[in-house]
């Protein structure tokens, strides 16, 4: 940028067609030529009176800051004025947000947190800073063009292994160095997973989150739990080192909450079993490299088997309201061999396999689903503010307001509840985990998705026409407007899960309970 200084004076000479200047937060832009190529029109410069003048309140009520920082525009900077310095600064990578609600309370100067230590304050720090640096960037391509999330991430995040920290704390981190060091594997635990969780969904690409490997944290947990050893320490470090990706294949047209309806058929032959079926909806389906499968079997029973991609196995992409980048598929077995040590568990007992892990998902899920949440309160706190109506801020409105604490109001009852899941996740086994917590994870992911879709409508309204705009100011809006249904309905629909937490509660009623 240039070092020239000018006066307010200077400026306003230069204010028509041809011959035109702005100010945006001190510094002094030539807008000459580029006044034609205006996506608004000249007439919008000269018509709103900005041409020669301080145009900073009204770049503000249409652009995002990132406009500026574009190469095009910071080529247009041809100095600053005399006497005034820059107000208005971007959070640097890795940065926490000093806009109000915008960070969990223990992130919040000021406050304080029973849950969380010193190394999970720099596991956080490190990790924003990753997913910054390394995701986002890919994120929003990818979403744009749709093809899956790009080998370099996968690459990066297997060197920090990011990738094994996403599967939980357990004896799979044992060995490693987990983020450069900063916290270590028998340190590790269900907050810095919740950290890992928040942090990721900050990149505002839904889709892309599901595609950076969603189907390899819900379908190899089965087969580093259930498979034979041999066979589950190949596909793990395989995944580890971020060279293979998984996907857990249950769903079917026919039975999706509803596991027992399962019709992908395994016949038991010499030396293992031949799969005929199909399944659907399937996170990262058509990318995956392994798919752990729910089948029934000849005696009835359920079946979960390891299946490799290979002869007899087609994938075709399902498109949804979100990006292709999650590889959403339709998945085709046709009389598919699958050896006998790829049985997970016990030949039919693949419900305990199938259900074993959850309440895990569930939880992963919701942790994401409250980040979101989170967002959007700090983006409708942000345009409410540099918004202005009827000649004041848009917060001037009681209605707004109003929305605005309501928003406020879930994302932080949902927040406290999950850390206080998560406090017992710590100090539970897995057995006493799903003996205790099922309900609740079931229940607090219930209300976590009815909240966000409840947010989710709020904030459209209280951007309006940008709400439902893929550019521009309300682009994280109309994103979030869009594709927050997805909460709602993986991991178990909203209906499903507060039935399932209902039911468990009525099972541990006392029997000499009375009004």
């Amino acid at each position: 940028m240039s070092s020239k200084q000018f006066s307010v004076e200077e400026v306003a000479a230069h204010n028509k067609e041809g011959d035109l200047w702005v100010i945006i937060d001190s510094r002094v832009y030539n807008l000459s030529k580029f006044a034609a190529m205006h996506p608004g029109g000249l007439s919008v410069l000269l018509e709103e009176e900005v041409a020669g003048k301080d145009a900073t309140e009204a770049f503000f009520s249409l652009h995002r800051y990132e406009v500026l920082e574009r190469p095009q525009f910071k080529r247009l900077v041809i100095g600053s004025i005399a006497g005034q310095k820059q107000q208005i600064f971007p959070r640097a990578s890795g940065e926490l947000s000093k806009i109000p609600y915008a960070e969990a309370t223990w992130l919040t100067s000021g406050y304080f947190s029973p849950y969380y230590k010193d190394h999970h304050r720099k596991f956080q720090a490190a990790f924003r800073k990753f997913v910054e640096d390394v995701i986002v960037p890919d994120g929003r391509a990818r979403e744009e063009d749709g093809k899956r999330p790009s080998q370099s991430v996968f690459d990066e995040m297997a060197k920090l292994n990011i990738i094994a920290m996403r599967l939980g704390p357990g004896p799979h981190l044992k060995g490693l160095e987990l983020m450069g060091g900063i916290v270590k594997p028998e340190e590790f635990d269900y907050f810095h997973e919740l950290i890992m969780g928040q942090e990721i969904s900050r990149a505002h690409a839904r889709g892309y989150n599901d595609g950076l490997g969603g189907g390899t944290y819900i379908g190899l947990p089965p087969i580093m739990n259930f498979g034979k050893p041999e066979l589950a320490k190949r596909i793990t470090q395989e995944v580890f080192a971020g060279k293979k990706l998984c996907a857990l294949a249950i769903t079917e047209a026919f039975a999706g909450s509803d596991v027992a309806g399962l019709r992908c058929h395994a016949k038991k032959v010499d030396g293992g079993y031949i799969v005929t079926g199909t399944k659907k909806w399937i996170t990262n389906g058509t990318f995956a490299d392994y798919f752990t499968v729910g089948c029934r079997t000849d005696q009835g029973g359920l079946s979960v088997l390891m299946i490799e991609r290979g002869p007899g196995v087609e994938t075709k992409q399902i498109k949804t309201p979100y990006s292709t980048t999650a590889g959403t598929a339709y998945i085709t077995f046709d009389n598919v061999f699958v050896p006998a040590d790829h049985l997970l568990g016990k030949e039919n007992q693949g419900l305990q396999v199938i259900l074993s892990n959850f309440n895990h998902e569930r939880w992963g899920m919701t942790t994401a689903s409250i980040s979101a949440q989170r967002l959007i309160v700090e983006e409708c706190l942000k345009w409410v503010s540099q918004r202005k109506v009827f000649g004041k801020p848009l917060h001037s409105q009681a209605v707004i307001r109003s929305k605005i604490a309501a928003m406020i109001s879930r994302v932080e009852a949902a927040q406290n509840w999950l850390e206080s899941v998560t406090y017992q996740m710590n100090h539970m086994s897995y057995k006493d985990q799903a003996n205790h917590l099922a309900g609740p994870i079931a229940l607090l992911k219930k209300f976590a998705t009815e909240t966000a879709q409840e947010t989710a409508r709020d904030a459209v309204q209280v951007f309006g026409g940008r709400g439902i705009t893929k550019t521009g100011m309300g682009r994280f809006i109309e994103h979030y407007h869009r594709t927050v249904p997805f909460d709602a309905v993986l991991g178990g629909a909203e209906d499903v899960l507060g039935d399932l937490g209902v039911r468990q509660a009525l099972r541990k009623m006392p029997k000499d309970a009375r009004l």
